[in-house]
């Protein structure tokens, strides 16, 4: 009956030991911190990663201290009074330095309360300074102000961003079509200097191609009479000569021939 009673009391102490050790021991993983609270109370230690004791009535929360990706949408409005609606992606980083105090400031909504504001602020400001034309071909200007920005505003509270990318631009549909409009106007105006330089350019090749016809014909032309020698102009005649020479009256309505023997004679 005694040795019943010691393994029951054995078997409880072993009980309350795991019970103890358990409450008294807790596991951080990698990539985060852990922020101690007694009763409710915020503690200033801050437990880094692995295996760790604590007391039976304090817990510990969890800080992801990893590249966190957050999306925001907002609203803003451009140089000229246009409607932007933006979709982006941030990429932050608690410091783990910092985890107590973020915690104990502003709890694990973070993101909510210091981030999404963050960003609208920064973007609205850097908005303003483009044309809702401009803020589409200055994408990267516009990302690279928003991490700089955003860096200035939240790196002494603990936060860090380390990447932002515009994932949509969204304008209204009288923008957009005003766009549209621009760019079928724009492309008309292209075709027509296009075909207009084309005209250009082939009234010039024509013009080109008549001169050095006209040169060519002249120069030979100069050859030709340059070769027309006193001959040659004398066989071009003897060819053209149709076998007559010329008669001349002498009197008494005689004529008199030159250079032609009679008949009779040639025989």
């Amino acid at each position: 009956m005694k040795n019943a009673k010691k393994f029951v009391i054995a078997g409880v102490i072993v009980v309350v030991v795991v019970i103890l050790a358990f409450l008294m021991t807790t596991s951080i993983p990698a990539g985060h911190t852990g922020v101690v609270t007694t009763f409710g109370k915020v503690e200033e230690t801050v437990l880094q990663e692995g295996l760790h004791l604590k007391a039976p009535w304090q817990s510990v929360v969890m800080i992801d201290n990893r590249i966190n990706k957050l999306e925001v949408h907002t609203e803003a409005f451009s140089k000229d009074l246009q409607s932007v609606d933006t979709l982006l992606a941030v990429n932050y980083r608690v410091d783990p330095a910092k985890s107590y105090s973020i915690y104990k400031n502003v709890g694990s909504g973070y993101e909510d309360v210091l981030i999404v504001p963050a960003v609208n602020e920064v973007l609205k400001a850097i908005t303003a300074t483009y044309t809702a034309e401009q803020s589409v071909t200055n994408r990267v200007l516009i990302s690279d102000g928003l991490l700089q920005g955003l860096n200035e505003k939240l790196n002494d509270i603990g936060l860090y961003v380390t990447d932002v990318n515009i994932l949509d631009f969204d304008f209204s549909e009288a923008f957009i079509s005003a766009i549209e409009d621009k760019q079928v106007a724009q492309q008309r105006l292209l075709k027509a200097e296009t075909d207009k330089q084309t005209a250009i350019t082939n009234a010039q090749a024509d013009a080109e191609s008549a001169k050095i016809k006209a040169e060519g014909e002249a120069e030979a032309n100069k050859t030709l009479e340059q070769s027309l020698t006193e001959n040659i102009l004398k066989n071009i005649w003897i060819e053209k000569w149709d076998g007559k020479l010329p008669m001349y009256l002498t009197g008494e309505n005689s004529e008199m021939m030159f250079g032609v023997m009679p008949q009779a004679e040639a025989e």
